[in-house]
């Protein structure tokens, strides 16, 4: 299990970036799966780690070319940003791109053509060549911030080398697209049950950060796509969670404030599970 490093010589020094990540979903054969991708094992954050795809929002995904290029919902500025994030982010790492048609289609690549010539933008957007709302002015695309539900919000403790304020989001993955992992940022690929990622990750299998299992844990109580994307419709305001880092002899502990579950909302940070008050 992946962890940060407590001993940055000036902690308060550290920036808080902004950042997005997205849990794509689909429904199988065995209930909801989620698509989760390996961080190249040479990366040095979280190197290894299985991780939803996601990372820092860039300037740019706050041009306002965006607001004239999103289907559905009223997004504008700052909440806009983020999941312009998403989607670019989606597009790059794992080849899934959250947009519809102008007429409200979803996008598909089932064309041979379609496809190659995604794959090539995908390059562009990724290398910075151009940007993603070129290509929606391009292929008369819509980012589809509309069906991105806010899930929860994550920010990561004072004392570690880099921090991120991260915002979540669901979406039911394009059933006309193959998730793919760049083999760049991410390695692997994996659709997986949130079951059956919480015991990969116990069983040390999987190597998972701490919002990632605890985004897991409460992805497990759902078996159906459609149930989960109800309850995120349904969430109100979302309030940021900063856990608190304590070494405690050998482990290292996260402390939730306010946190209803495990006892005195106290986790162990590699495992992810509630550990008891000492």
């Amino acid at each position: 299990m992946a962890t940060v490093d407590m001993k940055h010589p000036d902690p308060a020094s550290v920036p808080v970036r902004d950042a997005a990540t997205v849990v794509l979903v689909r429904q199988g054969s065995g209930g909801l799966q989620v698509c989760m991708l390996q961080r190249n094992l040479k990366s040095d954050f979280v190197g290894g780690a299985y991780v939803f795809p996601g990372g820092a929002v860039d300037p740019e995904d706050s041009d306002p070319a965006y607001e004239k290029l999103s289907f559905g919902g009223q997004s504008s500025g700052e909440d806009l940003a983020f999941r312009v994030a998403v989607a670019r982010e989606s597009f790059e790492e794992a080849g899934i791109l959250i947009a519809r048609s102008s007429d409200g289609t979803e996008l598909e690549f089932s064309d041979p053509t379609v496809k190659t010539r995604f794959e090539q933008h995908r390059r562009d957007v990724d290398s910075g060549s151009r940007q993603l709302h070129e290509i929606c002015v391009e292929e008369e695309l819509l980012l589809d911030v509309g069906g991105l539900g806010y899930l929860s919000r994550w920010v990561t403790p004072f004392g570690a080398p880099r921090r991120y304020d991260t915002r979540f989001y669901v979406v039911e993955a394009p059933a006309g697209q193959v998730a793919l992992h760049d083999d760049r940022e991410v390695i692997d690929t994996v659709w997986i049950t949130p079951a059956d990622a919480l015991e990969d990750s116990r069983s040390g299998r999987r190597t998972m950060i701490f919002p990632t299992i605890r985004t897991m844990a409460a992805l497990s109580r759902f078996d159906e796509v459609a149930a989960l994307t109800e309850y995120v419709a349904g969430l109100g305001p979302i309030t940021a969670v900063e856990p608190v880092m304590t070494q405690r002899g050998d482990r290292l502990e996260l402390e939730l404030p306010g946190d209803p579950e495990g006892t005195g909302g106290k986790y162990d940070a590699v495992t992810g599970e509630p550990v008891t008050a000492s």
